[in-house]
């Protein structure tokens, strides 16, 4: 996941690729008002299950999922210390991703985009490739969206293995978070994406940019609900939501802020 302290420094100096597991039992979060674990950045830190990724350096996919690495220290900032609030899109890459990745390129932003391996990283391949090209992180959520706690676990696994092969063909690299369709996960889904070298991320603010094409509501639901190390979802695929990231992103580079995609 990606970082942003709230400290008046140059923005390239502010960046910097922060971490998000599935650390502890926090606020529910559904649409449909059943309780879901979200992952807050400060208890993944103190996980010792915890998977870090670093700012403008790349993983080795050997690499022990849930394993802790060592930071550039030329580019990372102590989120102990800064405020660090996390971006990131679900279910893409679409065809309005371009154009959202245009938008963090202005605003020298980054995000971890949880990416759909059939009809999306398929039919995206050059999208897919530029996202990892600007040093964005890319995430599993699935071959098909299915809802992983609702399904055997070999089709679990798969769902989760075909797009960690179809990222990987795309960029290199193979993921090393993944998001489960609606946060539904439980033990289960646990043991599965651990043997596949996965952490798992959820969130703890979403605009609920499916149900509305108010831009101006998704990008206050968003400012009203994020506080320090906060995970902010949103989905690129929704008319609504790319006219909202600006705003969301102008808001949180001021001092006294900080956003983390």
């Amino acid at each position: 996941m990606q970082t942003y302290p709230t400290s008046p420094t140059p923005r390239r100096a502010r960046l910097l690729v922060g971490l998000a597991t599935l650390a502890a039992l926090a606020c529910g979060l559904s649409a449909c008002g059943t309780s879901y674990p979200v992952t807050s950045p400060s208890d993944a830190r103190t996980d010792t299950a915890a998977t870090t990724i670093h700012a403008m350096t790349t993983p080795s996919r050997h690499a022990p999922a849930d394993q802790a690495g060592s930071a550039d220290q030329g580019n990372s900032v102590d989120c102990r210390k800064a405020k660090c609030v996390a971006l990131s899109f679900d279910a893409g890459p679409s065809e309005n991703t371009p154009r959202l990745l245009s938008i963090l390129q202005r605003y020298d932003a980054h995000a971890t985009f949880f990416l759909l391996g059939k009809n999306h990283v398929l039919k995206y391949p050059g999208v897919v490739r530029r996202m990892a090209d600007a040093d964005d992180e890319s995430g599993n959520h699935t071959w098909t969206h299915q809802i992983l706690t609702e399904i055997e676990p070999a089709k679990a696994r798969e769902e989760l293995a075909l797009t960690q092969d179809a990222i990987e063909r795309i960029t290199g690299r193979e993921p090393t978070l993944m998001r489960p369709p609606q946060g539904r996960t439980n033990a289960e889904v646990t043991r599965i994406r651990r043997q596949l070298g996965l952490s798992q991320v959820l969130w703890s603010v979403t605009a609920k940019d499916y149900e509305t094409t108010d831009s101006a509501l998704i990008r206050q639901r968003v400012l009203d609900q994020t506080r320090r190390d906060g995970i902010i979802l949103l989905h690129d695929i929704y008319a609504g939501t790319l006219p909202a990231v600006p705003g969301i992103l102008a808001e949180l580079d001021r001092p006294g802020m900080v956003y983390r995609p």
